[in-house]
């Protein structure tokens, strides 16, 4: 599978990379929509995430999308009782998921551990993988799947040199992050590149050297946003100050 080069666009800030990122999302959903019925999204955490689906909850524009027939998935997630603040999923519902018309069988989050696997993260990691799977046992290409990356140039839950970095499967337990809190359930580099479209969104100076480092053709076990490739188009949305040691063409 050949993954596409990484382009890079730049906005002047974080509230416009935001209103930006949001309107790129919905033109790519709805096209998704009129080409195959329905669409697919795989959301991010963090500051910048939550700050675009803020953006798009705001935007008139949200209403061009059929929620209805939209799945939305999540690339990593905090193993924590669900409602819990830190989780992924407990900010994407405030920002947005709460406020527009989506299908509940269709909004598919990470497991939590209050679970039926209870604080069993492999467990809980299985059971995703399976929803992923479905009943033709086999993983979507999502339309988009947005990445945040952190100054050490991690995304998901995949950490430089964690052993999840080398996991073939669908979904990995991480038991071992460098990051609080130190379990979480993230998807893999296999299933991360079937996506169509892949995203990595930066915002700040502290993500500026990450970033550069992740276009420089930096190895992946060191740099994982460098591995973070879509089947036909990967996109670095950064503002200018993450976008301060993008390399020279």
């Amino acid at each position: 599978m050949t993954a596409a080069a990484p382009e890079v666009v730049v906005h002047p800030g974080a509230d416009v990379l935001a209103a930006a990122v949001a309107a790129r999302l919905v033109a790519s959903l709805t096209d998704a929509q009129a080409a195959r019925g329905s669409a697919s999204v795989v959301l991010t955490g963090g500051g910048v995430g939550t700050s675009v689906l803020a953006a798009l909850e705001r935007s008139p524009a949200r209403d061009a999308i059929d929620w209805g027939r939209l799945d939305v998935w999540w690339g990593d997630e905090r193993f924590l009782p669900s409602g819990d603040p830190e989780r992924n999923e407990t900010g994407a519902r405030e920002a947005l998921l709460d406020r527009v018309p989506l299908d509940p069988a269709r909004v598919h989050p990470m497991p939590a551990t209050d679970g039926p696997d209870g604080d069993d993260v492999d467990k809980a990691a299985a059971r995703y993988a399976a929803e992923l799977r479905g009943s033709d046992g086999l993983v979507p290409s999502f339309d988009v799947l947005l990445l945040g990356i952190g100054p050490d140039a991690h995304v998901a839950s995949l950490f430089p040199g964690n052993a999840a970095l080398g996991d073939e499967g669908v979904v990995t337990a991480v038991r071992d992050s460098p990051k609080p809190p130190p379990t979480r359930i993230s998807l893999t580099f296999p299933v991360l590149r079937a996506a169509r479209e892949v995203w990595v969104l930066a915002a700040g100076a502290g993500k500026a050297e990450a970033v550069g480092r992740s276009l420089s053709g930096a190895d992946p076990a060191e740099a994982p946003a460098a591995g973070a490739r879509g089947r036909h188009r990967t996109l670095f949305l950064l503002d200018a100050a993450a976008a301060a040691e993008v390399p020279r063409s």
